[in-house]
Parts: C-alpha cells; sequence; structure tokens
C-alpha cells in the first residue's frame, strides 16, 4: 500500500519528531503517526534542507537549529533557566522560540534541578563514542568465544557420559 503524505502533514510530522521530549524515541514518534522510521528520517532531512515550500520562515529555522533540547548541556539549561526569571510568559516563549526550545523544557529544566535530579545527560563526544562501540564489540567478541568454548565443553562432557553409560566406567580414571 503506498500512501502519498501531503507537504503540510510532513511538516507537521517533522515538528513533532523534532519536538519530541527526552524518553520518546524517534521510532516512538514514526509509529504514533503511522507512518516508516525512514519516511520520517527522511522528511527531516529533507525539512533540513529546506525541500518543503509550504514551511513558514519560522519553522525552517526552527528544523535547521540542530541542538535538540536533550543535548543542551546543564550549564546551559542552567544558564536559560536563569535567563527566563525575571521574564513574563511571552517573553519566555519568544525566547525560547529563538533558543529552539519550548517553554515546558525549561519548566522542566527548572524542576530537575530544584529536586536534585540530573536529567539526561548530552551524549558521548564523538572520540569516546568509537571508544565505546570498539570496546562494545571486542567485549562481545570475546562473550561469543565463551560462549561456543562453555557449549563445545558442554558437548564434551554430554558425550562422556554417553560413553559411560554404553561402555561402562573406565577403571583407570
Amino acid at each position: 500500500m503506498n500512501v502519498k503524505f501531503t507537504e503540510a502533514y510532513k511538516i507537521q510530522a517533522v515538528q513533532k519528531a523534532l519536538c519530541r521530549s527526552d524518553d520518546s524515541s524517534l521510532k516512538d514518534v514514526a509509529d504514533s503517526l503511522g507512518v516508516g522510521l525512514s519516511s520520517l528520517s527522511k522528511w527531516i532531512r529533507q525539512a533540513k534542507k529546506h525541500e518543503f515550500e509550504m514551511a513558514s520562515e519560522t519553522e525552517v529555522k526552527m528544523m535547521s537549529n540542530e541542538k535538540r533540547p536533550q543535548d543542551w548541556t546543564l550549564e546551559q539549561r542552567l544558564e536559560i533557566i536563569i535567563k527566563c526569571a525575571a521574564l513574563d510568559a511571552q517573553a519566555i516563549n519568544e525566547l525560547c522560540r529563538k533558543n529552539g526550545i519550548y517553554s515546558h523544557h525549561v519548566q522542566q529544566w527548572k524542576a530537575d534541578f530544584v529536586s536534585g535530579k540530573q536529567s539526561s545527560s548530552p551524549a558521548p563526544k564523538p572520540g569516546e563514542m568509537k571508544h565505546l562501540k570498539t570496546e562494545n564489540k571486542a567485549l562481545k567478541k570475546e562473550l561469543n568465544r565463551k560462549d561456543k568454548a562453555l557449549a563445545e565443553t558442554a558437548a564434551l562432557l554430554v558425550l562422556q557420559k554417553k560413553v559411560n553409560e554404553i561402555w561402562g566406567v573406565d577403571e583407570d580414571s
């Protein structure tokens, strides 16, 4: 079944994907919209390249903003909380729009700071990520080797048991 989506729908889907909460994945958003993950990812790439005609200037600015709310460091979050402290609701919304976030993000960050909760930390640096992937791969390889050795040992024990049942226990051992 090949479904055609309007550009307006695609824009709304991209906005929903880019403004998702910290605890939801892109796959969750795609599932809730009833579209494939690859389609949603393609729409996001298109939006960032400004390939949608109906996108307004503010929508394009928001979509081209690479920094998601969960990518903000604790220092940056605290800085925006302090800036918002002296502002009214309209000014807070305007400041949030400039920074590509929503006021509820600021409210959540403030609540996290007050409660002492460490919210999601920024992603590891690319060098760290490469090191972690390499280490993960090596550990998986070692685990796989040990699993095979364990399976072989178990098979040998079963065979030894069967040999003993057929020919009897060897008196020399």
